[in-house]
């Protein structure tokens, strides 16, 4: 029988706190990701600042003390417990010195000023004592002045006067700044528009023909159906198909097909070859050009061999993806986490704080943690909070800077060959290992050189690029993946195109090179690096 039952069990569960979080969070940013998030916690934060010369700033460890004290909890009673023990220190309403203040009023703790014997200086230098006993002060005599005569015109016409005066509006405006002029990047659609902008239709071709160009992805190609297209925007077919025609006529010729085939038809038709030898084996004959069956292609379509070389050279040199060259981001830029560079004999590792906000604690809110000066419990504890925050937060970048910097000197000693003579230098190396080295969880390693980049005297490197793999060979020796793919690669750029090399030889040769692998292997990394198979690759006369 099935029924609702209550069932007590005593069970651990790993529950991970915010701040251990925040810890794995800052970890795996990389430089650019942790200021952008430093900025923010800045801008969140009351009590954390950027440092900058002098002022007030109070150490972790001050923090710390201050949070230890607070955490004796005030009893929710303690006002019964002060009425009924009499352990109020003193009475509401009354100022230090005794006196009773006026009823209603809240005694200001802040020092005033004490006029009685107080001394004031003279425009002279001297001194003159003012007491309490003066009744009043002489009023200043005033002595009307004409405004106009406070004016000087002499200099007044020299500056104006003068060829190199400037008015200081002129020297406050605001200059443009220089991104102002710089050209942004044209894009596909753009450059298409452009030159729809100048046709002459109807504006329903042309609407269909925007929405054509809208569902154009990176490459040029057409992505949506023609149906989907005169649905989305209220279209008939006629308007949809003209507006495809125009689109397909436009500058980089082969946009708006809907595969390779079809843009390399567009391509030649805009060069006049249609109908031609070349414009066959597109249209027919594709399979043939892909695996290199060149004499069977000659035999098909019935030309001389010197007719289909000229073809598939012109082949050759179309654009299967003519929408890339506007779609190009350009070079993506990359901050080095990490610099090492060699001193002497020595490998030296420096973390890239450069524009990195240095966290300081703002002494400011220190007084509003006391219960004397701040009696409102909501705003201590709110600051205490902000406070244990932000101490949080500086050990977890502390803790990032120290997990780093123990991660990249495990990779300096496993890898000095590579850091001295190159890449063919590298060695074989698992995260396990290294998290075993520092004393640390993998997840840890693996975190700490996600999205990280290493200045080295070899090049700009990903961390995650010095782990790889190891393939054993016949002699015991390991070799990294990474170098057997570019060995596998380097012997089949420099096999004889006519006599490609098969997988059972790329193994053969490997194992003479003591690399113990399968031809299975070898076949999987030449997938990986999308090389094609031997058939594909020979070149046949």
């Amino acid at each position: 029988m099935l029924s609702p039952r209550l069932q007590l069990k005593v069970a651990q569960k790993q529950i991970l706190t915010p701040g251990l979080v925040q810890m794995v969070t800052v970890l795996q940013l990389n430089r650019l990701e942790l200021k952008d998030m430093i900025t923010q916690e800045i801008a969140e934060n009351p009590v954390l600042e950027e440092t900058v010369d002098g002022g007030e700033e109070l150490t972790p460890e001050e923090v710390q003390a201050i949070l230890e004290s607070e955490r004796t909890a005030e009893p929710s009673d303690q006002t019964i417990l002060e009425t009924v023990n009499g352990a109020a220190t003193e009475p509401a309403g009354i100022a230090p010195d005794g006196t009773e203040a006026a009823p209603g009023f809240d005694y200001d703790p802040v020092p005033q000023t004490d006029y009685d014997g107080a001394a004031t200086a003279s425009a002279d230098g001297s001194t003159a004592t003012a007491t309490a006993t003066d009744t009043e002060v002489a009023p200043e005599q005033k002595t009307e002045t004409d405004p106009f005569d406070e004016i000087d015109f002499g200099s007044f016409f020299d500056d104006y006067l003068d060829p190199g005066y400037k008015s200081p509006a002129s020297e406050s405006v605001e200059k443009p700044s220089f991104e102002t002029f710089l050209s942004s990047p044209v894009t596909l659609a753009d450059h298409l528009q452009s030159q729809l902008s100048v046709l002459v239709m109807s504006e329903p071709v042309r609407d269909a023909a925007d929405n054509i160009i809208g569902n154009l992805d990176e490459n040029g190609y057409l992505t949506a159906t023609l149906e989907e297209i005169a649905e989305s925007g209220k279209h008939t077919m006629e308007e949809v198909q003209e507006g495809l025609r125009i689109v397909q006529s436009l500058d980089p010729a082969g946009v708006g097909a809907k595969g390779v085939r079809e843009c390399l038809l567009l391509q030649l038709e805009s060069r006049n070859g249609r109908d031609g030898v070349a414009w066959k084996i597109v249209s027919d004959h594709l399979k043939l050009v892909e695996t290199r069956q060149f004499k069977e292609l000659a035999k098909v379509l019935g030309r001389p061999m010197e007719h289909i070389q000229i073809a598939l050279d012109v082949i050759r040199h179309l654009d299967p993806y003519p929408g890339l060259r506007y779609s190009d981001r350009g070079a993506r830029q990359v901050e080095p986490d990490v610099y090492i560079f060699k001193e002497g004999d020595e490998f030296i590792i420096q973390l890239n704080d450069d524009d990195l906000p240095q966290l300081r604690l703002n002494a400011q809110y220190r007084k509003m943690l006391d219960r004397d000066a701040e009696p409102n419990k909501e705003i201590r504890n709110y600051v205490k909070d902000r406070y244990a925050a932000a101490l949080q937060l500086i050990k977890n970048i502390e803790q990032r800077k120290q997990t780093i910097l123990k991660v990249c000197q495990s990779i300096v000693r496993r890898q000095l060959e590579f850091l001295d003579h190159g890449i063919d230098q590298l060695k074989p190396m698992m995260i396990k290992e290294v998290a075993e080295e520092i004393g640390v969880h993998p997840s840890t390693v693996s975190r700490a050189v996600a999205n990280k980049y290493a200045d080295t005297p070899q090049g700009v490197f990903e961390l995650r690029y010095f782990f790889s793999e190891a393939v054993h060979g016949t002699a015991g020796s390991a070799t990294p993946l990474l170098i057997l793919k570019r060995r596998v690669k380097k012997m089949i750029e420099d096999e004889d195109p006519q006599r490609p090399l098969t997988d059972e030889q790329i193994t053969a040769r490997l194992k003479s090179e003591g690399i113990d692998v399968t031809r299975r292997t070898v076949a999987k990394y030449r997938e990986d690096m999308k090389i094609p198979s031997t058939h594909q690759r020979r070149v046949r006369n």
